[in-house]
Formats: structure tokens, C-alpha cells, sequence
């Protein structure tokens, strides 16, 4: 029986542990906070700061973990490349999670060393590099932190009068000790899409259906699977996905980003980890769920096929305020048919915190994916966090 230590215990997380437990693995859930969702169903916890290098160090030799699967960015990834030196595993590697820590390295070697097509982009490190960025890249622009989650310090520039604010809303986005910012050119693509990608122990590089998404505030809104692609796109996503994952090596299931406009697509950005936009595939869209693939690879389990069965859309469903979550509409949302809904489990709510998801299918072929986002949508309204 392996043992694994999972670092982040979000509501990715706890189905990625869900999944390790039902292929007979003990799991360890770490966190910065008691009660996240991955620990309620964990075998283990430990709570603290995964930028604390002495507690990560801590954790790890108190557990012994066989493998240890960071689901999050924030994480003294030096740390990881010492636990790998001593032959625990990562997954999908050290390198991968140092990497994706912050969009700097992982953008330079998209750009510089794959050559892959991505958005014009410049950093910067105050505000006086920030407005020779932005006046480089031109507007409009998006500004990014180099480290950060779930959308947090992301601001579209569309004039100079909104330097000043993009600049300060970036800083106060970033996670840990890196304070610095991406300044992207503004890329008009008509589609954003995800591009599930796992990578074997021992077998090919498979690739998900590709999963179309909709963003506001930097964050997810909605995900819809399969997202209707142009062949030779598709292609060259999946060429692009290859690459980049090739060069950080590893096993496990990988998120990439892309933009799709009339004539090209473009490199965005990339987890290597479970993707909160494949969510959607917990509506049963494929024959194994993204959580269920990434326990698959990171144990060397061989995964012969992934296989689409019907499509299937997400919704996610916000807190407005702070708080302590009560859940209202569930009966509701259960009546709805060739639907689902999970709740995440997160102790507190705060504004646009995500809480649930609803999920929406169509066996029957009978329904449009604009139908079935509609529906999703509803779905998601129905179920109120007070």
C-alpha cells in the first residue's frame, strides 16, 4: 500500500484523494487551514504553511509519504528537489512543480527554449518596469502576478489611466515572497479551451477531449467538454502539450491552457495537476474522470484509452459574503434530471469564493451545448450559500 501526501487540500484535492483511497493508497492531506476539503476524507492531516520550508520538511519526515503530489503552487519548491534526490517520488516531478510555481519559468520555456507560440509578455518588479512593460506590449494588455490562484490580482488594461490600479491590484495578488508581474499582449481569440494531458510511467501521452471554459474576475465560471476545435488546432495543441510536458518530465494529468483565435493557437499557461475547468468530467464525460486519471499515472497504473461517452458542462456556485456556509436549494437542484451537483466542504465563505459545482449532462444526444450550459447555469443558481 503506497502512502501519499497530498500538498493542498482544496476541493481538487479531495477528489484526488477520493480517487488514491479507492486504488488502496493511505493519504496524508496538508493544508494552511484545519477543515479543508481533502482532509475531511484523508486517513491523515498536518496544517501548516507549505512555504515554511522547516514544516514541509517536518511533515514529510514525520509521514515517510511514498509519494508526494503538490496541489497547489505556493510551495518552497527547492524542498521538493531534495524529497526527489532522496527517492521519494513527485508527482508529476520537482521540476514540473517548480516550474509552474510562478509563469515566469514556465512562459520562458513555452517561448524561449519550446518555441511554442504564445501572447507577447514582459515583467516587471515595480511600477516604473511596469509602465515600460505595458508601453513595450501595448494596449489592451493583461497583467498577471507571476504567482497566484484562482484569478487573484489578474486585470485587463485597456487605458493608461488604469496603471496605477492594475499595478496594485497585481502586487496584492501575489502569493509568497515573489512580487513580480507578466504584462501580456491581449490575444483575440474567440475560445479558451484546457487541454487534459496525461503523461504515463510506461505508455503514451494521452489527451482529454478538449474542455472550452469561461472566465470572469481571472476565475473560472463554466467548463464545457467536448469544445468544438478545428482538426489541425487541435493538432497543434496537442503537439504544443507534448513539448512542454516532455521537457518537465514525469507522470500524472496536466492542465494546459490555450487561446484559439481564427488562425492560430497560442500557449497560455499550465498546472500539472488536476485543472478545476476538467471538473466537468465528474458529470461522467469520460470513462475515467481527470482525478481518477492522475491517480492512475502517478502510481504507474497503465491507462490504455480515454474515452469520451457523452458531453457534459460545469457551473460553479459563489459565496457573496464572509462567513459560515448554510446551503439552501439542494432539493431543487436534485430534481433536475441528468444533472449532479457537489458540495466542496470549505469551512468558511468569502465574496466569489467557489463553493459547489453543478453539472449537467446529455446521454441522449438530444441537447445543444448551448442547451446543456443553460441548464448548468440554472442549475448552479438554484443552489444558494448563505
Amino acid at each position: 500500500m503506497k502512502k501519499v501526501m497530498m500538498l493542498g487540500s482544496g476541493e481538487l484535492g479531495k477528489e484526488v484523494v477520493i480517487a488514491l483511497q479507492r486504488l488502496g493508497c493511505t493519504v496524508i492531506a496538508c493544508d494552511a487551514y484545519q477543515g479543508a476539503p481533502a482532509m475531511q476524507v484523508a486517513d491523515g492531516f498536518e496544517v501548516f504553511s507549505m512555504l515554511d520550508g522547516d514544516a514541509l520538511v517536518k511533515a514529510v519526515r514525520k509521514h515517510s509519504p511514498d509519494i508526494i503530489v503538490p496541489e497547489v503552487e505556493s510551495i518552497r519548491t527547492d524542498k521538493l528537489y531534495e524529497f526527489e534526490g532522496e527517492g521519494i517520488q513527485v508527482t508529476p516531478s520537482a521540476k514540473a512543480a517548480n516550474f509552474t510555481m510562478n509563469r515566469k519559468l514556465i512562459r520562458d520555456l513555452a517561448a524561449k527554449d519550446l518555441c511554442l507560440r504564445t501572447a507577447p509578455y514582459a515583467y516587471a518588479t515595480n511600477i516604473k518596469e511596469f509602465e515600460s512593460a505595458v508601453k513595450e506590449i501595448g494596449l489592451p494588455c493583461v497583467v498577471k502576478p507571476l504567482m497566484s490562484s484562482s484569478g487573484k490580482g489578474q486585470s485587463v488594461i485597456k487605458d493608461t489611466s488604469e496603471l496605477e490600479a492594475a499595478f496594485t491590484y497585481a502586487m496584492e495578488g501575489s502569493r509568497g515572497d515573489l512580487k513580480e508581474i507578466i504584462v501580456e499582449g491581449f490575444i483575440d481569440f474567440h475560445t479558451e479551451i484546457t487541454l487534459l494531458t496525461v503523461t504515463q510511467k510506461e505508455g503514451e501521452t494521452l489527451f482529454c477531449a478538449p474542455v472550452g471554459h469561461r472566465q470572469e474576475r481571472g476565475d473560472y465560471q463554466e467548463s464545457w467538454q467536448p469544445c468544438s476545435m478545428d482538426t489541425v488546432q487541435l493538432q497543434e495543441a496537442q503537439d504544443m502539450a507534448r513539448k512542454v510536458t516532455q521537457a518537465l518530465g514525469g507522470a500524472g494529468i496536466w492542465g494546459i491552457e490555450f487561446f484559439l483565435s481564427n488562425d492560430a493557437v497560442y500557449f497560455s499557461e499550465l498546472s500539472p495537476r488536476p485543472h478545476d475547468t476538467g471538473m466537468v468530467t465528474l458529470a461522467g464525460t469520460q470513462n475515467f474522470n481527470e482525478f481518477e486519471l492522475h491517480a492512475r499515472a502517478l502510481l504507474g497504473l497503465n491507462i490504455p484509452k480515454i474515452e469520451l461517452r457523452y458531453p457534459g458542462v460545469s457551473a460553479v456556485v459563489l459565496a457573496e459574503k464572509e462567513g459560515e456556509p448554510i446551503y439552501s436549494g439542494m432539493e431543487l437542484a436534485a430534481a433536475q434530471p441528468q444533472s449532479d451537483f457537489k458540495i466542496f466542504g470549505k469551512p468558511t465563505t468569502r465574496p466569489y469564493r467557489r463553493m459547489a459545482v453543478a453539472l449537467a449532462y446529455d446521454r441522449t444526444g438530444e441537447e445543444s451545448m448551448d442547451e446543456m450550459r443553460d441548464r448548468a447555469s440554472r442549475i448552479a443558481s438554484l443552489i444558494k450559500v448563505h
